[in-house]
Formats: C-alpha cells, structure tokens, sequence
C-alpha cells in the first residue's frame, strides 16, 4: 500500500499541505513519509517546499503531492491550500501554545477550501517526549471531534505512527474523491 512507483503514471494525484506553528516537525514528518529519515539538524522551510510519494488503494495508484510550508508564510495559506485535497494540521504536544494556534490555523485553511471535499487531520507531534507532555491526548482528540478532524498522535523522530496515521489519511481522501 505504500510502495514507491518509478515511473509517472498514477490514477489520482492527491496535493497535501502540511501546515502549523514552526519547529512543531512538519519538516521532519515530510522526510519520513517520504524517506523514512529523520534530520536531527533540521532546518527551518523556506518558502515552500513538496515532494511526492506513491501507494495503491484499491489497486489504483495514488500520488500524493505532500507540501510543507513555512510559519511566516501564513498569510499566504490560502494559495496554498487550493485545489488540496488534504490537510496535516501539526502541532507539538510538549507546546502548548502550538495547540492553541491550531484552532487559527483552522480558520485560515477553512476560508480558503471547501471544507467539505477536503480532509483534514491534526497531528500531535513529538510524542516521545511523554515527559516533557504539555497537551494531553483527550484535549487534542476532542478538539478534532469537536472540529470533525481525522486526529492522531506521532513522532517523527522514532517514526511512531508516521507511516499508519499518513495511509488511513490518503484513504480517506481517496474515498472523499470517489465517493458519488
């Protein structure tokens, strides 16, 4: 299911844009889906950068264009969540305050896209720093229900759910995409 292909052909071609406070590991979630690294010296994005990974979904192959943007281009969240069929909404569980802006990054990306053919997930990032925890998994869960968000908690570091929680994401924009 997710296997890389080598050539260009595709079925679907998913673009997913991560966004989210800085230093809450956009970067670093971005390099494990798509590397399976994790850069222990990352940097901040500039601009914006994307890259693509493949996987099959009911023997269709999907593209999924993964798009990791920089905090202080905020204000230009609009042109870049267009046409997405997919949001990773991250926030740092040992900062509180990058939770917080969750609900104005929300907003932001809300007024931007059709909130109804675009799916959305928060990621609580950093989860192997359980004791350094500043938001609890309860408090990020019922903000995602309350929101109607797919909801997960990952690390980049250790890859905990990074592979798991990005394929039940493309599968459910792939069955917003077909579904009648």
């Amino acid at each position: 299911m997710g296997a890389n292909i080598p050539n260009n052909d595709y079925d679907y071609l998913f673009k997913v844009v991560m966004s989210g406070d800085l230093g809450v590991g956009k970067s670093n979630i971005l390099s494990r889906i798509t590397t399976n690294e994790f850069h222990v010296e990352s940097r901040s994005t500039i601009g914006v950068e994307f890259t693509t990974r493949t996987y099959h979904i009911d023997n269709k192959i999907i593209k999924a264009q993964i798009w990791d943007t920089a905090r202080r281009y905020a204000a230009f969240a609009s042109l870049y969540h267009r046409e997405a069929k997919g949001v990773l909404l991250v926030y740092d569980i040992t900062n509180h305050s990058t939770f917080e802006n969750v609900e104005l990054w929300l907003k932001k990306i809300r007024e931007s896209i059709d909130a109804n053919n675009v799916v959305i997930m928060l990621v609580g990032n950093k989860s192997d720093l359980e004791d350094s925890r500043q938001v609890s998994i309860e408090e990020g869960k019922s903000f995602a229900e309350r929101e109607q968000l797919l909801f997960i908690e990952t690390s980049a570091l250790d890859a905990t759910n990074i592979e798991e929680g990005f394929t039940i994401f493309l599968n459910h924009i792939y069955n917003n995409v077909t579904s009648p």
